[in-house]
């Protein structure tokens, strides 16, 4: 009987087991019920993204619908940078002048300066002869042809 008496009072391996379940349990409807709470978050948060995504998507459509128009208005550049007088010159020797190892073909320097190689021609013509800054240096056959670089 002693053994009963002491048995009675302590708990067993079974009530120890009973009482982890119920720990157990009792933290699935913690997690069940946070899971709820966010679920229900997650919809209110939904509702009141709702109409400003429909604002959004609407106000793209306009956008989408006037591109077009707007494209139609936008000149198109030619490519190729206008100097004014005196400016190209400039430009050039500023070109000889940062590379001055180097040879330029009259291609080559309006290729740098972003302009038409007959307008850098027309200028080295009509004064880079005449300019004491500048090197002509013929190459090619027959000699008609020049490269320019600072002296």
């Amino acid at each position: 009987m002693n053994m009963l008496k002491k048995d009675a009072t302590s708990p067993d391996k079974y009530d120890l087991f009973v009482q982890k379940i119920d720990h157990f349990q009792s933290l699935v409807k913690e997690k069940q019920n946070l899971q709820e709470q966010i679920a229900f978050m997650y919809q209110q948060f939904q509702e009141k993204m709702k109409p400003l995504e429909d604002e959004l998507a609407a106000v793209m459509r306009k956008l989408e619908q006037n591109l077009p128009r707007l494209e139609e208005t936008v000149p198109s550049s030619t490519g190729t940078a206008k100097y004014a007088r005196g400016q190209l010159g400039a430009s050039i020797k500023e070109l000889l002048r940062s590379n001055p190892d180097r040879a330029f073909k009259p291609k080559d320097i309006a290729d740098a300066l972003n302009t038409k190689s007959t307008t850098v021609s027309l200028w080295l013509n009509k004064y880079g002869m005449s300019d004491e800054e500048m090197e002509r240096i013929p190459a090619g056959s027959g000699g008609k042809r020049f490269v320019y670089k600072l002296r």
